[in-house]
């Protein structure tokens, strides 16, 4: 691709899609060639506000010259398989998170960009705050000592109403389009928990339906094992009365980090506990969001934050979990 060219993105998909399409309206060296929705009000009308083209039909879109970058923004169980018609095609791809419900199907996705040698990212929004990355600089520079344990607290709250809407209607309440307050909900900060620590090693985990009318789990414990040895508690639910909001305890021999609905609430060293993790740690910088991480990495090359074999990662965490549920067993992810 010349230096002088735009980055052409077309996204599908017009839930959180309308937000990723106004990003790469706003962002320089791209542009949005193209919207696609089935709903075809929605996407006119998208079209019409962000001054595109637009269309009803994924097929279509994917095999237009005038498209270098696909972000599929649909339901999760389907976004592998669209990834793959889309690298096929010869597209770079991202997705919403996760890259998918089943490792299986990431597997898939991942081995269609090796072949049409075409980038494969996900979207998970929180690697590109500073305060999440001078975080994980924190824990890997081993400023906290040795990382003992990591807790995650999810306590939200979801209405009736959340899993009966969507498009197409009731798609977060069906295990075939989506997981539960784990791999929806929850997936940012098991995503979080690894890009932080380290990668799993091995899980046990419980699940429960307690106040939703729903084929997936609103309630999730699950007791991790990660592979530098460290342990993890994970707690999610979205039947919380109220909703608590969301909670990373990390903790070190020389140091502890608390990190709540995306803000610092607590970073304490041992040896200097006046020290403030914005002054030790500049931010090392990068993307600001996924379109300006697709752009860095077509036009310059380099990695997307988290490309495909990552993104599996978390798909990975999460199928375990539920698998330990199902069969009341550790689960070691090298079996996935």
């Amino acid at each position: 691709m010349s230096s002088a060219d735009p980055v052409r993105f077309a996204i599908i998909g017009l839930g959180m899609g309308r937000n990723r399409a106004k990003l790469a309206t706003e962002t320089e060296s791209d542009e949005l060639a193209v919207v696609c929705s089935l709903d075809e009000a929605r996407a006119r009308d998208t079209a019409r506000e962000f001054n595109c083209d637009w269309s009803t039909s994924f097929a279509e879109v994917v095999h237009r010259d005038d498209v270098d970058v696909v972000g599929i923004l649909t339901p999760s169980g389907t976004h592998c398989r669209l990834a793959v018609e889309a690298l096929q095609a010869g597209k770079h791809v991202f997705t919403t998170k996760p890259l998918d419900i089943r490792v299986a199907a990431c597997d898939q996705a991942i081995a269609a960009a090796r072949a049409a040698d075409r980038l494969l990212a996900v979207d998970f929004g929180s690697r590109y705050a500073p305060l999440n990355r001078r975080i994980r600089e924190a824990v890997r520079s081993g400023l906290l000592g040795r990382v003992f344990l990591a807790d995650l607290q999810m306590k939200w709250y979801r209405g009736q109403a959340y899993y009966d809407g969507g498009d197409p209607p009731g798609w977060r309440s069906r295990r075939a389009t989506e997981g539960g307050s784990l791999a929806n909900q929850g997936v940012h900060y098991i995503d979080l928990l690894q890009w932080f620590i380290g990668p799993v090693e091995r899980v046990r985990g419980r699940v429960q339906t307690v106040n939703h009318e729903i084929e997936t789990e609103d309630c999730c414990n699950a007791l991790l094992t990660f592979e530098n040895g460290c342990w993890g508690v994970v707690a999610t639910t979205t039947a919380s009365t109220p909703n608590l909001g969301t909670r990373i305890e990390i903790s070190g021999t020389g140091g502890t980090i608390s990190w709540a609905n995306n803000r610092l609430e607590r970073f304490v060293l041992e040896e200097d506990p006046e020290a403030e993790l914005e002054q030790l740690l500049p931010d090392p910088g990068g993307p600001q969001h996924i379109i300006e991480d697709m752009v860095s990495a077509v036009r310059q090359g380099t990695a997307p934050a988290v490309d495909g074999p990552e993104g599996r990662r978390t798909v990975a965490l999460f199928e375990a979990v539920y698998r330990s549920a199902a069969e009341d067993r550790d689960v070691c992810l090298a079996e996935l």
